[in-house]
């Protein structure tokens, strides 16, 4: 396919290759964000191809993989009301809470739709003026835009049986949060494109300034990740830090300035628990006091449930970069897709899933 075969084309994978092998002269880590980066690098064996020198790890980048426990019972909790109509993207359908997941509610009688964007939750609320509907707003910085544009068509059309349970998260505190801390193993970062699209890259220089890490914004196709590994490798090489952008085709260093203006306008930051890891600083996004009628957790009181963690489920530490899926002694055993311990073997963003799918059993 045009625009796309043209990042897989295998002559320019093994330049890169080779570039790599004759720039690298002793071990790295480099750690990339994103989960979709991850599932590129697995199914086309791209790990595999590179020199022994490099490692690399994954990162928290996947949205539905940090939703944090405490999040996955409140919209069970929520959705089991007879008088909600609870809606989510399908990728948060089979995410596991303690005993259930939304799947399973729905099963049981409870009205859960998926839909595909946070305005069809709108509608929903529109067509059904006598039920509560509440949307799950699960995402980094990507997906936040347009459930911040819901919240305000919302309010704008006087619908106050529509809310949003959120659970936005933001890249640049856990990447900061990963290097400081005592146990880090990261040398170097491929940022992810897309998050970078709608916030630019101008928050990661203080970050590359501060830990002497070089940061590199790279796109999701072979070739993108190939070329932003050497972009990394060679600034590591040299001894550089900073922000280098591979992702020219699609991100600038201001990034969306009116998504960035719509997000400060609907959201503002706060404390956030991430699944596996624990609670990071200003790490997430919280709708601001005169959206508050459209809080789903202030609306349905359930602010308390916070329930422990699964003790088996390994997720913080491959996500922090400690350790592989197929470091766990629950992957592909306990834990598989069809019975699923933690949200990263059932995201289609999760690198238990990536390792599962793509027979990296070992």
């Amino acid at each position: 396919m045009k625009y796309v075969d043209e990042y897989r084309d295998e002559a320019e994978a093994q330049r890169y290759l080779e570039a790599i092998r004759s720039t690298v002269t002793r071990p790295w880590t480099i750690m990339e964000i994103c989960g979709g980066q991850t599932h590129t690098f697995i199914k086309f064996g791209i790990d595999e191809l590179l020199p022994d020198e490099i490692e690399l790890v994954h990162g928290p980048g996947c949205p539905v993989c940090v939703t944090p426990l405490e999040m996955i019972e409140r919209a069970l909790a929520i959705a089991r009301r007879p008088d909600v109509i609870f809606t989510s993207f399908g990728d948060m359908m089979r995410v596991p809470g303690s005993d259930a997941d939304l799947l399973t509610i729905k099963a049981q009688g409870g009205d859960v739709r998926m839909v595909y964007s946070p305005l069809d939750a709108v509608r929903v609320a529109q067509a059904n003026p006598d039920r509560e509907v509440v949307f799950f707003a699960v995402g980094f910085e990507t997906t936040a835009p347009a459930n911040a544009m819901a919240v305000k068509q919302a309010q704008m059309l006087g619908l106050d049986n529509f809310s949003i349970l959120s659970s936005h998260v933001l890249v640049p505190p856990a990447m900061e949060a990963i290097l400081g801390a005592g146990d880090n193993r990261v040398q170097g970062f491929l940022a992810a494109g897309h998050v970078c699209a709608v916030m630019g890259y101008w928050e990661y220089g203080p970050i590359a300034e501060k830990y002497h890490t070089p940061i590199v914004v790279t796109g999701f196709e072979p070739l993108d990740l190939l070329q932003g590994t050497y972009m990394t490798v060679k600034a590591l090489e040299e001894g550089r830090y900073g922000v280098e952008n591979q992702y020219t085709r699609a991100v600038t260093l201001e990034g969306n300035a009116p998504a960035q203006q719509l997000l400060s306008e609907v959201f503002t930051t706060v404390d956030r628990p991430w699944r596996g890891i624990g609670t990071i600083p200003m790490s997430g996004y919280n709708l601001r006091p005169q959206f508050e009628s459209f809080d789903a957790v202030q609306k349905f009181d359930v602010e308390a449930i916070a329930p422990p963690e699964n003790e088996i489920c390994i997720a913080g530490e491959i996500m922090r970069g400690l350790k592989k899926p197929n470091d766990c002694a629950a992957f592909g055993e306990e834990c598989t897709p069809e019975h699923p311990l933690g949200a990263p073997m059932v995201s289609t963003e999760g690198a238990c899933a990536a390792y599962f799918q793509y027979g990296r059993v070992g």
